[in-house]
């Protein structure tokens, strides 16, 4: 079982699930209903883990190349292709059943989206492209949104900017992950922005990034969803991102620079997951 579970990126699962929370939140504008809150989490952690299992049968090649990935059940064997496509596909279909039911057939739609841009358009065509962060950041947006639109029963104007922001926070975040396991992506000749256009071109536009991502997000606040709190943690640890993003080489190497923005993004998401919370008007 520990085998299948680690196919399931349990990780993802679980950063993806803050976000999720933070949007079914303040979808529910104070009157949450908590089995529909789980049901709606357990449905978006199968569809989450059914996708990240199928990803893991398409990167199985590069995956035996890498170092940080040679462990993986499928490069060991240790669980067949065949049987981890089942897995997969299991439950995907069993998060997307769920969903249905004990939500909308709104939610149950995009994380559908979701599911489909992960697999087949990120992880089956452009995963291994210049194109593959954006793609990537599609369906990474998914799960706050999905969890928005099963607590409001709406999509508005709400729910398109925290799909915005979310899309826009992958880029620093995906980028700073991508110096952190340089050297494995140009083992597999990874064209993602770090290898393609260097290091120095990903932390000159970090800031520029950070600033689209925040100046996004503040509109939930200028649109009357969220409060004060929000904006405050929103506007604080946004400065402590940007500061991080601009100190120069000469002070801090690569791989620290990395390491701090890739912090600051997960501060940053659980930050906001928080506030929307209980800080909605």
């Amino acid at each position: 079982m520990k085998r299948y579970l680690s196919l399931a990126k349990p990780g993802i699962i679980f950063g993806n699930l803050i976000s999720a929370a933070g949007g079914f939140f303040l979808g529910s504008r104070g009157h949450v209903d908590i089995a529909q809150l789980f049901a709606t989490l357990t449905g978006l952690a199968l569809v989450i883990g059914g996708g990240c299992t199928l990803n893991n049968c398409i990167d199985r090649d590069i995956d035996s190349i890498m170092k940080r990935t040679q462990a993986r059940p499928l490069v060991t064997k240790a669980v067949s292709v065949r049987r981890a496509l089942i897995f997969g596909l299991i439950l995907a279909l069993a998060g997307l059943v769920l969903l249905q039911l004990v939500t909308n057939v709104l939610t149950a739609m995009i994380a559908t989206f979701g599911f489909i841009i992960y697999v087949f358009a990120y992880s089956l065509w452009l995963k291994r492209s210049p194109h593959g962060t954006w793609v990537g950041g599609l369906s990474g947006a998914v799960p706050p949104l999905a969890a928005y639109c099963a607590a409001s029963n709406q999509f508005d104007w709400a729910a398109l900017v925290i799909y915005v922001m979310y899309v826009l926070w992958q880029f620093p975040h995906a980028y700073a992950i991508g110096i952190l396991h340089l050297e494995d992506y140009i083992l597999v000749s990874m064209p993602i922005l770090p290898v393609v256009r260097g290091v120095k071109r990903v932390r000159q536009q970090a800031p520029y990034e950070i600033a689209a991502f925040l100046i996004c997000a503040s509109l939930l606040f200028f649109l009357g969803q969220v409060g004060w709190i929000y904006l405050l943690t929103l506007i604080a640890i946004g400065f402590l991102w940007i500061k991080s993003a601009l100190r120069s080489s000469a002070n801090v190497d690569d791989r620290l620079w990395a390491r701090q923005s890739f912090a600051y993004s997960i501060l940053m998401v659980v930050g906001l997951s928080f506030t929307m919370a209980f800080d909605w008007v």
